[in-house]
């Protein structure tokens, strides 16, 4: 056994695996210590199978000994978000509906991990039907930030941010509709990326047309978060939306420069949303580190105004199609913010849709035009920093009403309807240690480009 911790990084683990340095066996045990150190009062791992994990340890073991070839994540302690179905594993969504949900088949994003060789520990928590940036529901509770417990771990991967912020998992994977990878990733001080969509396929889903959630890798630095992306990216016959390249374009060692770089920065997109005094601090340092480090830094921002009336309206029809006819069975059974979301749904009509979608169009459009312009925008990632736990959503920012549980997130959200890869890199922390993550953008496809940019951020800010 080697001097490897629950800290090393996952390619260190990983490598240590394959080189019979440590076992799979032994390398469980470290991250169940850490487990039993931490999620008691962090809540992050739920429906937690220690008999099971350490079953397939041994299994990872012996598949190696066997001379069989091994994956990248062979050996490695992995739990998956409790929207992603995993066969033969409670699954519940976070709602009492599905409390006692046990899917029998493995969806495409968990298919490709368990095939890569990991050992499932468990499942990370989520909000209801993953609703929201704060991690909470009715089954399993509140899950809390490890910087600060008092505080929320975000979400709607909350559950997989504080889990691998807090060393009880050397990965995590997630999903992003309007910035469920990359808010937890700015608020436990964690790399979170929003892959471009088609990137990641999913499948199963209701609708393989709709656009606007997709998967994606979260971990404690860049090049462990090409790792898991070169596993659960590449085209699938399921997914007819996928991009061709292969997910083994990213497994690669990453590295960049900021030298020469056109960066776009903007606290705002020219005051389209609130941002808390603290987070524009680091922001606007973040800004200063990139010319600091040979970028040419612009104050400029695409015109994103359609971006709110065609995520919401995007996120009503789709809630409303996906759980309509559940909350009309049991109208008691939903968080209320959650409820009106999809009642909102309910008086959309196609033209509502259709414009929706035209609107979409027009802001790639104008991504595409600005980025002739820029390599990259930068912009907060979350527009406050960890809010109190006990709160469902910030209800102000500097004084200013958030009406809704949507409000607060429009920093992530605009991009979401761009359809461009974007990444949360931790850039610094609040007066009172609070991680803030600035959130990086560039052109759809380019993610390989951006994973380049943001490890060279990663180096030059020295996390």
């Amino acid at each position: 056994m080697t001097d490897l911790t629950v800290a090393s990084t996952a390619r260190e683990q990983a490598a240590a695996i394959r080189a019979r340095q440590i076992s799979a066996r032994e390398l469980l045990e470290l991250h169940l210590a850490r487990i039993g150190e931490r999620n008691y009062d962090l809540n992050a791992i739920v429906s937690l199978d220690v008999d099971r994990a350490r079953a397939g340890a041994a299994a990872a073991d012996q598949h190696l000994a066997s001379g069989a070839p091994a994956g990248p994540l062979h050996g490695l302690p992995f739990a998956f978000k409790d929207t992603h179905a995993v066969a033969g594993w409670r699954t519940t969504y976070g709602s009492p509906l599905f409390a006692d949900h046990v899917p029998e088949a493995d969806e495409l994003i968990v298919e490709r991990i368990r095939r890569a060789g990991v050992v499932t520990v468990g499942k990370t928590n989520v909000p209801e039907f993953a609703a929201g940036s704060h991690t909470f529901n009715a089954v399993f509770g509140t899950t809390r930030n490890p910087v600060d417990p008092s505080r929320s771990a975000g979400g709607s991967s909350g559950g997989a941010a504080a889990a691998l912020a807090a060393g009880m998992v050397p990965l995590a994977e997630g999903s992003d509709m309007g910035g469920s990878l990359r808010n937890p990733a700015s608020f436990c001080g964690l790399v979170g990326l929003r892959p471009s969509f088609g990137r990641v396929p999913e499948w199963p889903k209701p609708n393989q047309w709709e656009t606007t959630s997709v998967g994606g890798p979260m971990a404690r630095n860049v090049g462990d978060l090409a790792l898991l992306l070169s596993v659960i990216a590449g085209p699938d016959p399921r997914a007819p939306q996928a991009l061709g390249e292969p997910g083994a374009a990213f497994a690669p060692p990453v590295a960049g420069s900021l030298h020469g770089l056109r960066v776009a920065w903007t606290l705002d997109l020219g005051g389209a949303f609130e941002v808390d005094t603290s987070v524009a601090a680091v922001t606007e340092e973040a800004g200063r580190l990139l010319a600091r480090n040979g970028a040419s830094v612009f104050s400029a921002w695409p015109d994103l105004a359609l971006a709110d009336d065609t995520f919401r309206t995007l996120r009503a029809w789709q809630f409303q199609a996906a759980f309509g006819a559940l909350l009309a069975r049991h109208p008691d059974a939903f968080k209320q913010s959650l409820a009106d979301n999809i009642r909102a749904g309910e008086s959309l009509t196609g033209a509502d849709v259709a414009r929706a979608y035209a609107q979409r169009t027009r802001l790639a459009e104008t991504m595409r035009l600005f980025f002739h312009d820029y390599d990259v925008l930068v912009l907060p990632t979350s527009q406050v920093p960890p809010f109190p736990a006990d709160q469902e959503f910030p209800t102000s920012i500097n004084g200013r009403p958030m009406a809704s549980y949507l409000d607060w997130m429009r920093s992530a959200y605009f991009i979401t309807v761009t359809g461009c890869p974007a990444i949360s890199v931790p850039a610094g922390a609040t007066p009172e240690g609070l991680p803030v993550g600035v959130q990086i953008v560039a052109p759809h496809g380019a993610d390989r480009r951006l994973l380049e940019i943001a490890a060279a951020f990663e180096q030059a800010r020295g996390w």
